[in-house]
């Protein structure tokens, strides 16, 4: 099973900012939407960065409620960490756990295609793994 199922299932909308919004901008784009994070990312849907609750927290902890007049792409972490649709799931839970990342941007053809959570991955993963159980239930009984 691939990224590309965990997106057919949650769809492919993605929430972005832009990198001169503010971190207050941005707290309010994620505290509005219900997310964790953010992808920064330009008119063209090219990955600029990423902007999570932590981040901001970083911030104001660092430099106070001034902070939050800050710019987004001071914050934001650059260096993305991101994964293809055929990406196997497995993988992706690998590259999350050990990167302690918990949102992937998914990109196709160098633009952005969707956002996976640990969540989602963990959620289809272990509805896999129910699946299999059940199947080795049934086929045990049948024996």
């Amino acid at each position: 099973m691939t990224v590309a199922r965990i997106l057919a299932i949650k769809g492919r909308d993605v929430v972005t900012a832009e990198p001169h919004l503010t971190l207050r901008d941005a707290a309010d784009i994620l505290c509005r939407n219900r997310i964790g994070a953010v992808v920064v990312a330009d008119a063209s849907r090219a990955v600029l960065g990423i902007l999570s609750e932590r981040d901001i927290v970083r911030a104001v902890s660092a430099g106070g409620g001034g902070a939050l007049g800050d710019q987004v792409a001071q914050h934001m972490t650059a260096k993305v960490i991101s994964a293809t649709e055929d990406q196997p799931i497995e993988t992706t839970m690998g590259v999350m756990t050990e990167s302690r990342i918990r949102h992937l941007p998914i990109l196709r053809d160098g633009k952005l295609a969707g956002v996976v959570s640990i969540g989602d991955v963990v959620k289809i993963r272990l509805e896999a793994i129910e699946s299999e159980h059940k199947a080795l239930r049934e086929y045990i009984a049948s024996a």
